[in-house]
């Protein structure tokens, strides 16, 4: 089975909601059970991209996703990975905002990556590490949101920051400076704390007021949150269809694309790029 990373970079809010909870938000976003990490289910990725191949292939995606009409002919040859946190836009007192990791999100990451060739910082107690030319530090110390951190510049950060620019923003880098790994403890109070949450109404024709009942809060990924997930693919099992496992995982996803990912789509949230990590650091296939 091959396998083939991705990056998912939410352009707008993104809501992969759980349903109503009787918790003060009512509409949260998806956590892990174990870890408490966001993250965005696989199930919801395989439906987007099904549905933007259907129209080039039909059988090819049949033989790719699974048969629609008759899901027990045979599987699909495609796995779709949940897409895990990887970095959360944080308010900075300098830089404007820092894109935030941790050296536990980066392990995972890296075993994604299949690349060990990148060095996970360790960081004792409370503490950053910065790329090279940040813009994030001031006097030695990295201000986020209320959180003060003693803070210098690491190689393995800025190694980190060179390996995800191209695919989280080609083109002019704002991304590298703006790169900041934090202990593990920050970061799990940061993907609690640091999530977008708004408050929605709904308003009474009658009355023109808030209807009863209808005022409730909904949390989501804020726009520049980068995810990590993985693709895996075997050979097709599809009558008259041979596909390798490459050539799933090429017609899965060969580059990057936009799509509308998760809930609330009327009200603009989950817009967002998916870009596959090529081998060869490429953000294309080659054709």
């Amino acid at each position: 089975m091959n396998t083939r990373p991705f990056l998912l970079h939410a352009l707008s809010p993104l809501h992969a909601g759980t349903g109503h909870t009787p918790d003060i938000i009512d509409l949260p976003t998806a956590r892990m059970k174990a870890t408490g990490i966001p993250f965005l289910p696989g199930s919801s990725i395989k439906g987007v991209l099904r549905d933007a191949r259907r129209a080039t292939d039909r059988e090819k995606t049949e033989a790719v996703f699974g048969p629609w009409d008759d899901p027990a002919a045979h599987a699909g040859a495609l796995v779709v990975g949940d897409a895990r946190l990887l970095a959360l836009p944080v308010r900075s007192f300098r830089g404007t905002f820092a894109w935030v990791t941790s050296p536990l999100l980066l392990t995972l990451a890296k075993r994604d990556l299949e690349d060990a060739s990148l060095a996970i910082p360790s960081i004792d107690g409370r503490g950053a590490r910065l790329a090279q030319g940040t813009v994030c530090v001031h006097n030695d110390r990295l201000y986020l949101e209320d959180l003060d951190l003693a803070a210098t510049v690491a190689a393995e950060a800025t190694a980190w920051a060179q390996r995800l620019q191209p695919l989280a923003f080609p083109g002019d880098d704002i991304f590298t400076k703006r790169f900041a790994i934090v202990d593990d403890d920050t970061m799990a109070f940061l993907w609690e704390t640091a999530t977008q949450v708004d408050a929605r109404v709904r308003v009474d024709e009658r009355t023109r007021t808030v209807a009863k009942g209808a005022l409730w809060l909904e949390e989501s990924l804020p726009p520049e949150t980068l995810l990590i997930g993985l693709l895996a693919a075997d050979r097709s099992r599809r009558r008259d269809v041979k596909m390798t496992p490459e050539e799933v995982l090429g017609f899965a996803l060969s580059g990057e694309e936009v799509h509308q990912l998760g809930g609330k789509a009327t009200t603009g949230r989950g817009r967002c790029r998916i870009v596959p990590f090529m081998r060869n650091g490429a953000t294309h296939a080659a054709p």
